[in-house]
């Protein structure tokens, strides 16, 4: 059905036209990579870097991408607080969300939910894509990353939501009578919507792919899109592959010996196994801000750290305050005070960077090893030469859809048609908002009335079936249903529009025209 993961990276750079965006995540997850995805388009460009498979930061010359431009646009924080904060970040070479945190503008917590969240919106981004060149990296170090992206998650999200129909459809192809069913034994951690978890319900009775729309009730692109993503994921497939699959799972549990596992230990009388697992009398931090900004402040710096600095232990440290330090970080963000299962993990992840920094620093040859990698940093850093950031930094300058958009509005205005369509265009390439790509159809349209009609009408369309409160986007239709002498359907644009805007009474005499001409 696709290609084996070994098979699409074998080859280092191509199109996504003829690779696409998602089968490229599903290879570097199976193969667990870890290396540096570079995508390019026309004016944009991003490096997606990915640690043992999964994506864990996002270079993008997108304006709106950055940090401080997508928490002004969620209402995380004001433009004056982002244009001041941003000043200060540049002139002292300090970044951006440290700065945030420290002037108390957002919660290191809150910090790193927006960091998720930031990386899912730019690597979402990826999925349209579709005429994209590629290129991976090899990556000689890990980078210094604590936020990471359930790649199976953003595979089912970016095909069912983001993806271009017509990309779907031309890389998941298949004949009438081919049945699916679901593949056993196959975890892919995935969260399912109301809609994936009745589709995959569905597949138990191996329907064909008419079956399965017949027993959703869904329409062909919404089946198709669940369905190519779920394949892909190998948690569905066609019914020969669900067979061979669960013969040979079937054949392997024969093979393999029956496992022992010991009994728990039984608790002590009267303790109950809750408390048993959480420290006597000590109540769960998970509700205390502060501790839980602590910890995630501490996780999302513990990796760009040494042993000294994760200790934050001098270079000379003696055994005994080495192990004082380490005990006294290990019991502040000990697994057992949390317990939610998210901030558990991290309290584990930061427990096992102190365990591994104590046994580095314990031992003679492994501590004299980082001191010296200590002093050849520092001499290092009295150097120009560039760090390996500074090397892969994306060069273009930050393309920005709004200016492109008031610019474009601005040709639209002079009535150079063919000029505003393709300021339009750019202004959709790095932001495909609704009001854009409105724009951007009736720009077409006034280029050439006389060819674009009907393609216009359709791009409208589409743009109100995502946003049905666009009041250009009716007015715009308006207009162009009218020139193609289509009164009912311009008569009820206008109206819809007039409906979101009442103070706008061209809109009235326009109906009253169409009335009157009808």
């Amino acid at each position: 059905m696709f290609s084996t993961p070994s098979q699409v990276l074998r080859q280092r750079e191509g199109l996504l036209a003829d690779t696409p965006f998602p089968l490229l995540l599903h290879a570097l997850m199976r193969e667990e990579r870890t290396c540096t995805l570079e995508l390019k388009v026309r004016q944009r460009e991003k490096r997606i870097v990915f640690e043992d498979g999964a994506p864990v930061a996002c270079q993008s010359n997108l304006l709106h991408e950055t940090l401080g431009k997508y928490l002004v646009e969620k209402g995380k924080l004001s433009e004056t607080d982002y244009q001041k904060a941003l000043a200060e970040s540049i002139s002292a070479e300090v970044p951006l969300s440290g700065l945030l945190v420290q002037k108390g503008l957002i919660s290191p917590f809150d910090l790193y939910k927006q960091l998720q969240a930031n990386l899912a919106h730019k690597l979402l981004d990826c999925f349209r894509w579709v005429d994209a060149k590629y290129r991976l990296i090899a990556d000689v170090e890990p980078p210094d990353a604590s936020v990471r992206t359930n790649t199976g998650q953003l595979i089912l999200t970016g095909v069912a939501s983001v993806m271009p129909f017509d990309a779907v459809a031309t890389h998941f192809t298949f004949t009438d009578e081919r049945r699916f069913g679901q593949m056993p034994g196959m975890e892919a951690g995935l969260k399912l919507s109301s809609k994936d978890a009745r589709l995959f319900q569905a597949l138990r009775q191996r329907p064909t792919f008419a079956e399965l729309m017949e027993r959703t009730g869904f329409d062909t692109e919404v089946v198709l899109r669940r369905l190519y993503a779920l394949c892909l994921l190998e948690v569905a497939g066609f019914v020969e592959d669900v067979d061979a699959k669960a013969a040979s799972l079937s054949a392997a549990k024969v093979a393999s010996p029956a496992t022992v596992h010991a009994p728990e230990p039984a608790a002590p009388p009267g303790v109950t196994p809750a408390a048993q697992a959480s420290p006597q009398g000590t109540p769960f931090s998970d509700e205390d801000e502060a501790a839980r900004n602590a910890l995630v402040s501490a996780f999302m710096s513990h990796r760009s750290k040494d042993p000294f600095a994760l200790l934050e232990v001098p270079e000379d440290v003696q055994p005994v305050p080495l192990r004082k330090a380490f005990l006294a970080r290990a019991d502040r963000f000990s697994p057992l005070r949390f317990h939610t299962a998210e901030l558990r993990e991290k309290a584990e992840a930061l427990l096992a960077a102190y365990a591994k920094a104590f046994g580095a620093l314990s031992d003679a040859e492994q501590n004299l090893l980082w001191r010296k990698r200590r002093a050849a940093q520092r001499e290092k850093d009295k150097g120009t030469r560039p760090t390996t950031a500074e090397q892969f930094r994306i060069r273009t300058d930050l393309l920005d859809a709004t200016t492109q958009f008031d610019e474009a509005k601005r040709r639209l205005a002079a009535r150079n048609h063919a000029g505003a369509f393709e300021y339009f265009e750019y202004a959709c390439d790095i932001d495909p908002k609704p009001l854009y790509q409105a724009y951007r159809a009736y720009a077409r349209y006034l280029m050439k009335p006389e060819a674009h009609g009907r393609l216009a009408q359709q791009e409208l369309q589409e743009v109100l079936r995502q946003e049905p409160a666009l009041e250009e986007g009716w007015a715009f239709l308006g207009e162009v249903a009218q020139g193609e002498g289509q009164w009912t359907q311009a008569e009820d644009a206008f109206r819809k529009a007039f409906k979101l805007n009442p103070k706008n009474r061209r809109y009235v005499e326009l109906i009253q025209e169409i009335v009157r001409r009808r």
